[in-house]
């Protein structure tokens, strides 16, 4: 290009130039693999003459370039899963021509909250339960001195183990659920049935169900989970659900209900809750899940919201199949799972009561849902203050610490064992 350049001015100004003068112009040019016009080279299929037999050198177990070039049999090597090819989906034992759709903990909901209402059938109330409520105002359930400990814990996570001037929240984000969750459990000896409770972690699920003829599955790994040997009492009176009735479900249009779920015709419809029979902890209480924090699954508050809501519902419903049969519509007692969601910083709290399995309509009644979301446990955590034109913009340490966010994360940990 250089090259070129010159030649043109030279010509432009009347003097010679390399072409005329016989000199030799070198042409700069970009090496031959960097080049977007040129193709990979393909290899191409030999031509099968029908009555003639093709010469080739696997005879001779050396390449001769006059003699063509053998096909052997695909190498199969069945005892090494490394080598194992999977047949195409046609040829599956489970291979069906309705198409399924596949919530999984990846999945992010582009609809939220009102997509995950539309598909469990349910009914948002904003706010948590009356009976959470009141162990969060009744002084004789207050954690003791959880404002000193709760503060400690979130230095601990975010400050204290590290020398960095910000820390990962793939790191801090899970050590602080863990150290709120093991402060939850100190309080086992004032309270004997917290130790009736066992804790989970990767808990896997597998539930599916028929909405409007089409057919849904969760499936995955999906954060914690603590079971009781007892079920939670439900939220809402005979009354409260039959009240649901003329709720009407808000509508996607133009968005598909199933707009970012996996679309698969290999599935099998099961109901499987993580326990084999006689697990002495079948019941669950409450799930807990973290933001994935990376670049490429990041959640919102609202997609967050929205997985808490799905995989509460999965496993409420694989719970009530267990219970009440796989033909159920109408349960005869509700199913009540509580789910807490957090990305480190906020945290989101809801209670999810399942009234019905009767999704062929929109019509009926309505499960139920409480939502309590973007609760900040603290505004900013820095180990050193952000400071611009001698202005302190984020002090050092924690700022904005809120102790009542605690106190609801205790209410929901101790609802049921009072």
């Amino acid at each position: 290009m250089a090259a070129s350049m010159l030649t043109h001015s030279m010509s432009a100004a009347g003097l010679p130039c390399a072409r005329t003068s016989g000199l030799r112009c070198l042409s700069i040019s970009a090496p031959r693999s960097r080049r977007k016009d040129v193709q990979p080279r393909q290899r191409k299929e030999p031509m099968e003459i029908p009555g003639l037999e093709r010469i080739t050198y696997a005879d001779r177990c050396y390449y001769v370039p006059w003699l063509a070039r053998p096909q052997f049999p695909r190498f199969e090597m069945n005892w090494n899963p490394q080598y194992y090819r999977c047949p195409p989906a046609q040829e599956m034992a489970l291979y069906k021509e309705q198409p399924s759709y596949v919530f999984n903990p990846k999945c992010r909901l582009l609809g939220g909250v009102k997509q995950a209402l539309w598909l469990t059938k349910s009914k948002l109330i904003e706010g948590l339960p009356q009976r959470i409520l009141k162990l969060c105002e009744d002084p004789a359930y207050t954690f003791p001195n959880h404002e000193e400990l709760v503060h400690n814990a979130i230095s601990s996570a975010c400050l204290w183990s590290t020398t960095e001037e910000i820390r990962e929240r793939e790191e801090y984000c899970p050590k602080l659920l863990e150290s709120l969750l093991h402060l939850c459990r100190t309080q086992h000896c004032t309270y004997p049935s917290l130790s009736q409770r066992t804790f989970v972690e990767n808990w896997k699920l597998a539930t599916s169900w028929h909405k409007d003829s089409t057919i849904y599955h969760i499936r995955g790994t999906n954060g914690s989970l603590i079971c009781a040997k007892t079920p939670l009492e439900p939220l809402a009176s005979s009354s409260e659900i039959q009240a649901t009735e003329p709720h009407v479900l808000e509508s996607l249009h133009p968005l598909s209900p199933a707009i970012d779920l996996q679309e698969v015709n290999v599935y099998e419809e099961k109901n499987d809750i993580g326990f084999k029979d006689g697990f002495p902890y079948p019941n669950l209480h409450t799930v807990y899940l973290t933001e994935p924090c990376s670049t490429r699954a990041k959640f919102s508050p609202d997609q967050l919201r929205a997985k808490m809501i799905m995989i509460a519902f999965g496993g409420a419903v694989a719970k009530a199949r267990i219970l009440f049969g796989e033909d159920v519509k109408t349960l005869p007692q509700p199913v009540v799972v509580q789910s807490v969601g957090t990305d480190g910083q906020l945290f989101h709290f809801m209670v999810l009561q399942l009234n019905t399995l009767d999704f062929q309509s929109n019509d009926g009644i309505k499960n139920l849902v409480w939502m309590d979301g973007d609760q900040a446990l603290y505004d900013t955590v820095a180990c050193k203050p952000k400071i611009k034109r001698k202005v302190v913009l984020i002090p050092a340490g924690i700022a904005g610490f809120k102790p009542e966010t605690f106190v609801k994360f205790w209410a929901m940990y101790l609802n049921g064992a009072v």
